[in-house]
């Protein structure tokens, strides 16, 4: 098994939810709720669900743009919440980088491309400008753009090129995590590809983690080493994901991979069959009782609106649902 590299015990958000001039309390958005999860170090986790889900706040928390309502965050085995601010910037932020779902405003338009790459490197290190510019040149050859790109604007360059560029900022500070906010969703169908295949590279070439939020379960699957779907704040179903993908055990995530058109084997190899989902999410500020997902599943029976369901190990995988306790 892969040594640890980030680790998420019980994660919790919640956001208060405030009325009048007083600004009084009256209730509070579940965001995420008790979400626990590994990266592996060279690994890839995705998290998936539909919007509200929870899988942008959790990402935000990792990389410390959301402060935790509870929970804790390990890195290395060591708990965040015991680093001081300056350990904080030297040893986990630039170890941590982002890159985010639209190149078009991921990046200043006045900055040209090599002052763009250059930034980490000039707000976090004491490098000449010598050998901030060498590592320019080498980041942009890591990701398949030539030298002279360096001189040019963002505007002259096409969105999977764009990408390319952020990539290539991301890993200026050569980070040991990545977060991959829907990284090609943006992009024409025929780049998605090219940008999967360039960021799976270069995760083999600097044994890099990568924690990924998507939608397209088709991206997930290709990228994915394991997979965790979320659905109102919660996991759950968790999982390696060929496994998730081959055997999945909860309805929703059934209902997932049915909607995105991957095949869905019914018992006696029949042939696929398409699960619509009746209604949309329940609010967070407001979850329905006992599994959360009772509301929509056609599976539920008297109970799932009653009690809570547990995350438990079914197999190699982990399900929070009644019908497997």
């Amino acid at each position: 098994m892969a040594e640890a590299l980030l680790e998420g015990r019980d994660l919790t958000k919640h956001y208060p939810v405030t009325r009048g001039l007083l600004q009084r309390i009256v209730g509070w958005v579940r965001a995420v709720d008790g979400v626990s999860f590994t990266i592996e170090q060279g690994k890839t986790l995705s998290l998936v669900g539909e919007s509200g889900a929870g899988k942008t706040t959790t990402a935000k928390a990792v990389l410390l743009l959301e402060k935790l309502t509870s929970g804790s965050i390990l890195f290395q085995g060591k708990d965040l919440s015991q680093f001081t601010r300056s350990q904080l910037k030297s040893e986990y932020r630039p170890r941590v980088q982002s890159v985010q779902q639209n190149p078009w405003s991921s990046m200043n338009p006045r900055m040209r491309v090599r002052d763009i790459i250059a930034e980490p490197l000039v707000v976090n290190t004491k490098q000449s400008k010598k050998e901030i510019r060498s590592r320019v040149l080498e980041l942009l050859e890591q990701v398949g753009l030539r030298s002279d790109h360096a001189d040019h604007y963002p505007h002259e360059f096409s969105g999977g090129q764009r990408q390319r560029i952020a990539v290539a900022r991301a890993l200026a500070l050569h980070p040991s995590l990545v977060v991959l906010d829907e990284p090609v969703s943006a992009l024409d169908v025929s780049i998605r590809a090219q940008i999967m295949n360039l960021l799976k590279d270069l995760q083999v070439k600097h044994n890099l983690s990568y924690l990924v939020i998507a939608h397209n379960l088709a991206t997930v699957r290709y990228m994915s080493h394991s997979v965790a779907i979320m659905y109102l704040g919660q996991i759950v179903e968790y999982g390696e994901a060929e496994e998730l993908f081959e055997r999945p055990l909860h309805p929703y995530t059934r209902a997932l991979i049915s909607a995105s058109l991957l095949t869905l084997p019914e018992e006696g190899d029949q042939e696929a069959k398409q699960i619509i989902l009746s209604g949309e999410m329940p609010s967070p500020l407001n979850p329905p009782p006992g599994c959360r997902f009772h509301t929509r599943c056609t599976e539920a029976r008297d109970r799932c609106s009653e009690a809570v369901p547990e995350l438990r190990a079914v197999g190699q995988q982990r399900v929070r649902c009644h019908h497997y306790d």
